[in-house]
């Protein structure tokens, strides 16, 4: 296992991500996330993230369930988010901090970030003073480090690093799929981290499962290196850059975490073949018209729709029927717009989920090219 040239108390470069972990219906399965993270750790890895709004809250007090109630807290890094919904005022951020400490069932966190940062929520976190009083609370030892999380263009994130030359950490989304993307700039983000000296945690590496679930023509190009998964090129990809300290997976089944553990404690950055396979992978799937919906579901939990459409739910029916041809599209649709849950056409075009969309998505439109696939 590789020695974390940035933080070293992050053993390898690879992280827990708990956006997504396992569930038995509307709760986390906490008997398989216990096992999770005793492989994970038994690994060798000790790295965690959580948010107060990830699974509606219920990351937070699983991880403290099966992570920190079971492990001593030097066995283990723990990583949280100050985000906008949770706060109106510099007064209100440290009673917020505090509750989350007790959720989680720790004292101090290893890394604490401000949480999805872009154009239009980074003023708030001017006005209430979010970064000075973050740096407050590492002088006084209940962060050991202070960080940011990312969702914008390069200029946005330029800005903020001039602005805040004290972070010490930048948590960006980082895939081949996004690398080039003019909406996302996943390369043009992660080279203002390089140009600021910022080392850079990787969210979304295999963009919501996208990148695992490839198409079949480009999933042949992969089967075709006669190596590993889809997933371990993705991470691998990732990890390819400099930069980089810890990549996140957010896995969600005992299958999905050896697949991972596997390709990161030998971990081997992408060769110049390797390379041109996913180069060929984006190509193949600009040919498609996919909704690059990641998952994250911060539309419906962070910002609940007024129509109670399960947006990222009916996306993927979307995309299982335009881009992947699954027979299956339409039951897919049927059931996550049943029991009072909205269908597509349902939107009264209020555009809050397009404020929280981490991918920028034109939500609206794209609900109606939903409802016209499915309910003409």
């Amino acid at each position: 296992m590789i020695r974390n040239p940035f933080f070293p108390e992050i053993k390898g470069n690879f992280g827990f991500g708990c956006m997504r972990p396992p569930m038995k219906g509307n709760e986390v399965d906490l008997e398989l996330f216990a096992r999770m993270a005793d492989r994970f750790l038994e690994a060798g890895f000790n790295y965690f993230d959580t948010a107060h709004g990830y699974t509606g809250g219920k990351s937070e007090t699983a991880i403290r369930d099966c992570v920190c109630s079971r492990h001593p807290r030097d066995s283990f890094l723990l990583t949280n988010k100050l985000t906008a919904p949770y706060f109106r005022s510099r007064e209100d951020i440290r009673p917020f901090f505090e509750k989350q400490l007790s959720r989680c069932g720790v004292d101090y966190f290893d890394f604490y970030l401000m949480h999805s940062q872009d154009a239009s929520v980074y003023p708030k976190f001017v006005e209430c003073k979010a970064y000075e009083e973050a740096w407050k609370l590492k002088e006084e030892g209940l962060i050991r480090h202070v960080g940011l999380s990312f969702h914008d263009k390069a200029s946005v994130l330029d800005r903020i690093l001039n602005d805040h030359p004290e972070v010490e950490a930048v948590q960006i989304q980082l895939n081949y799929l996004d690398f080039d993307d003019s909406s996302v700039e996943a390369g043009k983000v992660y080279e203002v981290c390089e140009k600021h000296g910022k080392p850079v945690l990787v969210m979304e590496p295999v963009k919501g499962g996208c990148l695992v679930n490839l198409p079949e023509k480009a999933d042949a190009v992969l089967r075709s290196l006669n190596g590993g998964s889809n997933a371990s090129y993705a991470l691998r990809f990732a990890g390819s850059f400099p930069k980089v300290a810890c990549i996140l997976s957010g896995m969600s089944n005992l299958e999905q975490m050896e697949d991972n553990i596997r390709t990161m404690q030998d971990f081997r950055p992408l060769d110049e073949k390797e390379f041109k396979a996913v180069r060929r992978v984006c190509a193949l799937f600009r040919e498609l018209d996919v909704i690059p919906c990641t998952g994250c579901r911060y539309c419906i939990e962070e910002n609940e729709c007024p129509k109670s459409i399960r947006i990222p739910d009916v996306f993927a029916a979307m995309n299982a029927l335009e881009a992947f041809h699954d027979w299956n599209a339409e039951m897919y649709y049927s059931i996550c717009t049943q029991n009072g849950r909205g269908k597509a056409s349902d939107c009264i075009q209020c555009g809050k989920c397009e404020k929280v969309c981490p991918q920028h998505l034109e939500i609206r439109s794209l609900l109606k090219s939903v409802s016209a696939a499915f309910e003409s």
